[in-house]
């Protein structure tokens, strides 16, 4: 519903909402120009001492006004003939013409009604509630995307277009939601729809009928600074009984042309105060900074629509046809998905029920609300898994709303998880999702299962298991899509490891020509870093597999360490390249494996080829942060990976310390056993705010975990309390 809210408007009232923001944001810049090109009053400066100024070298002065900018204007009727001019109110000479700026005036004409009038300003408020909507539907999404609203400003995941989106949004949302709610009340200002107009001081005391008074003597114009003058309207020549008009911050004033006596006082009420503020806050009047501050926010609105329509395109291309509507359906497929994968699972499930006269209904775990589901008999949940154990992108959130219900859904479910069996934390996220469902009592429909590596014959049988509880002949003949992959050229590689029977090689790879688009919206190798995954098609297989990225686009180059395992299909294939060859690859976002943009020290601890994302932070850190890389190996002479490099690393003050942990020689020992020699330094570096990256294979890691129990307990610090604060990550395989 909420998602529905944010697109519809959206899409709907793009033109109108672009008008308003483009012509806003330029509108935006003339106040802090006038203000900056206009001649201040002199600290302590009157009205009366103003009026007298300008009075003396204008004859048949009319008006004096006073802009929020401090600008000051005066008209004059001399002679027949009528003037205008900007003033200098030091001197109460003329400095530039009164005529209103040509492009200020078009721009206010569009912005305000389009060049038609009350129907154009009709049409504009329209778009400014087009633009609230968009706001405050946005906001409840990016919470339901992070998490929460206490984690409004939470690292994202996703594709570019996604990302960019709601980083811009989270940015801009308080200035859209400002400039919306004040254009909505200026327009209802503007059709009399508020009691804010300002209202006239009647005369309490008749006109003395004397004239001549100087105005240096009017007590009422002495007492009233230049910096709230609002307009000073003079009495017509001629006529004893006109008075002089002084509207100010403070009130409104009728003043007598011959005594000075104030012969009418009115204060400015709670609404037209209100309005004051209101219109300061939308056009920067008296406020050019804020007025710059919400032009800035509302440039963002074009990058919002153009992100905006790439996720609607995105998911139109990703849905899955033929979806039945939420409220009338008898099967509910939730979907928890990072890379898109999990997604053809539910179509080919979804394709096989409908065959089978089932009416299902497709949906993001992200959204799960049995409200919406009246007539649901069961909840079929796909859950993937993201790094360890996390909630996949159109996850986020699930756990939560489940927790939050009074009661478990009547429909009972069954749950799939989907992972890769050599990662440890293996379809973790879906026992999760059971244990929660458990807890709340949520009936299951049968025993949970898993797919490995999107493995067809697993989620066959998971298939055959299901149709038996649904009394249903099910066949699920699925057959996964390969990603969209480039040819890599080989350019080089070392070769490491043979003398201790553990063939590894770096291989480099040419980096593969972006298109603009693929530029502009960092799509494949267009945008990437160290810690990234390089997902690898080996013949034969439709199931990628996945290395660490040893270099960031920047260096020009795709770099990953490979080690040859007895009867690996992919790194038989890539050890046996030769420079030249090639191979099909794509590239997956690794964002929990990237160092953190901020200058903290690194503890960075690796073995064998896990050194690769290693060394390429160390590659890319040209800001010289502290790094201190412990890496093990089995001997130097055989598979010591990247050892000049690091000499070099170390040298350019790229890499401050190294520390080698070797398993075969004189003293073997490994990385745990380093870390625990150094045990009062590393202690005392983590304490003072220093960021742990892990990478190797899963023994390492948890015996580098169990080491740095140890080392941290003295500081009250653990592994697990690192992790919650994002100080500790893990790449594991």
């Amino acid at each position: 519903m909420i998602r529905a809210a944010h697109r519809w408007p959206g899409l709907a009232a793009l033109v109108l909402v672009l008008l308003l923001a483009l012509s806003g944001a330029a509108l935006s810049v003339f106040p802090a120009a006038e203000r900056l090109a206009s001649p201040q009053a002199p600290a302590g400066q009157s009205v009366a001492e103003l009026a007298a100024l300008v009075a003396a070298s204008h004859p048949g002065l009319e008006q004096i006004r006073r802009a929020p900018s401090g600008r000051i204007t005066a008209w004059w009727f001399d002679d027949g003939t009528p003037g205008s001019a900007v003033i200098d109110p030091a001197t109460g000479a003329d400095v530039a013409l009164a005529d209103p700026n040509r492009v200020e005036r078009w721009l206010t004409g569009l912005h305000r009604s389009l060049f038609l009038g009350d129907a154009g300003r009709l049409a504009m408020a329209a778009g400014a509630a087009a633009l609230l909507v968009l706001a405050g539907s946005g906001a409840a999404l990016v919470a339901r995307r992070t998490g929460g609203w206490r984690r409004w400003f939470a690292p994202l995941r996703g594709p570019f277009a996604g990302r960019l989106h709601v980083e811009i949004a989270r940015l801009a949302m308080p200035g859209l939601v400002l400039s919306a709610l004040t254009a909505l009340w200026m327009t209802a200002s503007t059709f009399g729809l508020l009691p804010d107009g300002v209202v006239e001081p009647a005369r309490t005391t008749a006109a003395s009928g004397l004239t001549g008074l100087p105005l240096t003597e009017m007590e009422a114009l002495r007492q009233t600074p230049v910096t709230s003058l609002r307009d000073l309207g003079f009495p017509l020549a001629g006529d004893p009984q006109d008075v002089f008009t002084l509207h100010s911050d403070q009130g409104s004033a009728v003043i007598d042309q011959g005594t000075g006596a104030v012969l009418g006082w009115s204060r400015p009420g709670a609404w037209q105060q209100a309005s004051g503020i209101i219109a300061m806050l939308h056009t920067g009047r008296g406020a050019a900074v804020l007025g710059l501050i919400l032009g800035l926010m509302a440039l963002a609105v074009p990058v919002l629509g153009a992100t905006g329509t790439l996720i609607w395109a995105s998911g139109r291309r990703g849905r899955v046809r033929g979806n039945d509507p939420a409220a009338r359906a008898a099967t509910v497929i939730l979907v928890g998905s990072e890379g898109g994968s999990t997604w053809g699972f539910a179509a080919t499930l979804a394709q096989t029920l409908r065959a089978a006269g089932e009416s299902v209904h497709v949906a993001p775990m992200s959204g799960f609300d049995p409200a919406r589901h009246a007539r649901a008999l069961r909840y079929l949940i796909l859950a993937a898994t993201y790094g360890e154990g996390g909630a996949p992108a159109s996850a986020r959130g699930f756990l939560d709303r489940l927790a939050r219900l009074k009661s478990a859904p009547k429909a009972p479910f069954a749950l799939l998880g989907f992972g890769d069996r050599s990662f440890p934390a293996y379809c973790a996220y879906s026992d999760a999702i059971e244990a929660a469902a458990r807890a709340k009592g949520w009936a299951m429909l049968l025993p949970s299962d898993t797919v490995d590596r999107q493995s067809p014959q697993d989620f066959a049988r998971w298939g055959a298991a299901l149709g038996a509880a649904l009394g249903l002949p099910l066949t699920l003949a699925h057959q996964p899509q390969p990603p969209k992959a480039d040819a890599l050229t080989l350019l080089q590689r070392r070769d490491h490891g043979a003398e201790v029977q553990a063939p590894t090689a770096i291989l480099r790879f040419a980096l593969p020509r972006a298109g603009l688009w693929a530029r502009l919206t960092g799509q494949g190798f267009a945008r990437f870093q160290a810690g990234d995954l390089l997902g690898i098609l080996p013949e034969g297989s439709d199931v990628p597999r996945f290395y660490s990225l040893a270099s960031g686009a920047r260096d020009g180059f795709v770099e990953i360490v490979v080690r040859k395992y007895p009867g690996g299909l992919a790194s038989g294939q890539l050890l046996a390249l030769h420079p030249g060859e090639k191979v099909q690859a794509f590239l997956r976002r690794n964002p929990g494996f990237h160092p953190a943009r901020d200058r903290a020290g690194l503890i960075l601890i690796g073995a064998g080829t896990g050194i690769g994302p290693l060394a390429g932070f160390i590659r890319a850190n040209g800001r010289r942060r502290p790094i201190h890389l412990v890496f093990g190996f089995r001997h130097p002479d055989s598979d010591f990976l990247y050892r000049d490099e690091l000499a070099g690393w170390q040298r350019e003050g790229r890499l401050s310390r190294l520390t080698t942990a070797v398993s075969r020689g004189a003293r073997p020992h490994y990385v745990q056993d380093a870390l625990r020699l150094q045990a009062a330094e590393l202690a005392d570096s983590i304490a003072r705010g220093a960021r742990i990256m892990v990478c190797g294979g899963r023994e390492m890691a948890r015996g580098v975990a169990e080491a740095l129990e140890e080392i941290l307990a003295p500081v009250g610090l653990s592994p697990a309390l690192l992790k919650a604060e994002g100080r500790y990550a893990e790449d594991v395989y």
